[in-house]
C-alpha cells in the first residue's frame, strides 16, 4: 500500500502529489475511507483567521450549498498493478484508533507492505535533486533503502502519525518503509520536480513502469519560473548559490569516500 498523508509531512505536496499520480497512472478505484468524525478539530477559539485554518470548506451559489468538503480519507486499489493506495490527512486525534482503521484494510486486503511518502523542508535548492530519506519498521528492510540511495534518517524531534504507523507495524506483522524527500524550505506551494525525483526512485523500488512525462514537463515549466523569481531577489538568489555549492561539496565528497 502506497500511503500518503496531508498536513504535517507533505511540504510541495509531494506526498499526496505523489500517490495521486500513480493512483491516476494506474486507474486506482476507490474501495472505501475513513469517516473523518473523531479525528479532527474542526473549530476551537479564536479569531476568525486561526479558525478558518481548520473548519471544513463549503461553497453556495443563490442561496444553497452546492459543496461541503471535510477531510477525506480514502482507499483506493488498482489490481492491474495489484497496489492499493491510502490517501488522507494526518490525524489530530485518536492516533490508534485511525492506525487500527488502515491496519485493518491492509489486513483484509492480504497486503504485506506499506510504503509512505512524506517531505520536509530543508537545505536543498530547487536546481538540484532532492535527497531522500528513510526509515523501516523491521532492520532487513534497511538494504532496500540503501540499494536504492536512501540514506537513513537519523532524525530526532517531533513525531509524525507516519512514525506512528511505522512503530505500529510490527505489532500488526506488517512491513512498512517511510520514505521523506527533503525540498526547498524557501518555496511554498506544490513542488512537481521533487513529486517527479520521488515517483523516479518509487518506480524503481516496486519493480515496474510508472510514466513521468506529464511530471516532467511541469517540472522544467516551475523550475524555470522559480529560477526566475528567485534572480528578482538578490539576497535569494545569494542564500540559492549558497546552497548550490554545500550541495555539490557535499556530493563530491560522498562520491569520493
Amino acid at each position: 500500500m502506497l500511503l500518503a498523508l496531508g498536513g504535517w509531512m507533505d511540504g510541495g505536496l509531494v506526498s499526496t502529489g505523489t500517490v495521486r499520480h500513480v493512483m491516476q497512472v494506474f486507474h486506482a478505484a476507490q474501495i472505501g475511507q475513513i469517516d473523518g468524525s473523531g479525528f479532527y478539530v474542526e473549530s476551537f477559539p479564536g479569531s476568525m483567521e486561526v479558525a478558518a485554518l481548520v473548519r471544513p470548506e463549503v461553497k453556495y451559489r443563490r442561496g444553497q450549498i452546492v459543496r461541503y468538503e471535510r477531510t477525506a480519507n480514502t482507499f483506493h486499489v488498482s489490481e492491474t498493478a495489484r497496489l492499493a493506495f491510502f490517501s488522507g490527512k494526518e490525524p489530530n486525534l485518536n492516533w490508534s484508533v485511525f492506525s487500527s482503521c488502515i491496519f485493518e484494510v491492509v489486513r483484509r486486503l492480504g497486503l504485506r507492505r506499506i510504503v509512505f511518502i512524506g517531505s520536509f523542508g530543508g537545505a536543498v535548492p530547487h536546481t538540484r535533486e532532492p535527497r531522500l530519506f528513510g526509515s523501516v519498521s523491521h532492520e532487513h528492510l534497511l538494504p532496500l533503502l540503501q540499494l536504492n540511495g536512501i540514506r537513513l534518517s537519523d532524525y530526532n524531534g517531533p513525531a509524525s502519525f507516519a512514525t506512528h504507523l511505522l512503530w505500529e507495524a510490527p505489532k500488526h506483522e506488517i512491513e512498512m518503509l517511510s520514505i521523506a524527500a527533503e525540498i526547498p524550505g524557501y518555496l511554498q506551494g506544490v513542488n512537481p520536480t521533487c513529486i517527479a525525483a520521488v515517483v523516479r526512485r518509487l518506480a524503481v523500488i516496486l519493480d515496474m513502469a510508472i510514466d513521468v512525462s506529464p511530471l516532467r514537463c511541469a517540472s522544467t515549466e516551475w523550475e524555470l519560473k522559480v529560477s526566475e523569481a528567485v534572480e528578482e531577489n538578490e539576497e535569494l538568489a545569494a542564500t540559492v548559490r549558497k546552497l548550490e555549492e554545500q550541495y555539490d561539496n557535499e556530493l563530491i565528497k560522498e562520491q569520493s569516500e
